[in-house]
């Protein structure tokens, strides 16, 4: 998503438009849980895909990036799954799971450990699960179960380039240059 857009929290139903990053600081915490942030939640409506680590039964991990991310509410975040049956089946024997939201521009953002809940279609809760995920943008039609996952850590992930002095500002500028050489013409379509 653009990050000059509005986005609406559906869960908290304000809008967020900060664009900064956070440094590595504490986090909030309610109940030894942490709450998501307005800037952890922004990440996650703008970034949209994140990088869902889980494990295979034979202990050895499996990553699998997921483009369907909502912000659920102030301690939930969920993806819809389209096609990842090894995803599903890990979560559904071990649902530890750890997500990882990275602007490849900036080289900032957060990484939420917690447990999953697989919600399957025919569940009861899972056609006003389903309404949420559409509310946000998000072809449900194609998703073929929902996981909610309850965060219990939060951290920020921000690049060693920071710890060198760089600023967001440049960063920004080195990326998108990088990014612009890998587009044909050097162009980026709209």
């Amino acid at each position: 998503m653009a990050s000059n857009r509005q986005h609406q929290d559906v869960a908290g139903g304000h809008t967020c438009i900060n664009h900064q990053y956070p440094t590595r600081q504490p986090l909030p915490h309610v109940h030894d849980k942490p709450t998501l942030t307005a800037d952890m939640k922004r990440v996650v409506r703008e970034q949209r895909l994140g990088f869902v680590a889980t494990v295979n039964a034979d202990g050895t991990p499996n990553v699998s990036p997921k483009a369907t991310f909502i912000v659920l509410d102030d301690a939930t975040i969920g993806f819809g799954d389209i096609r990842s049956p090894g995803t599903l089946r890990n979560l559904k024997s071990n649902p530890a799971v750890e997500v990882n939201f990275v602007d490849p521009f900036v080289r900032k953002g957060y990484r939420f450990a917690g447990m999953a809940t697989v919600v399957e279609r025919g569940a009861p809760s899972f056609d006003q699960l389903l309404e949420r995920f559409g509310e946000c943008g998000i072809t449900v039609s194609r998703l073929r179960a929902l996981v909610m996952i309850d965060v219990r850590k939060a951290l920020p992930l921000v690049s060693p380039a920071y710890d060198r002095g760089m600023t967001e500002s440049e960063l920004r500028r080195i990326f998108t240059a990088r990014f612009r050489k890998l587009q044909p013409n050097e162009r980026f379509g709209e």
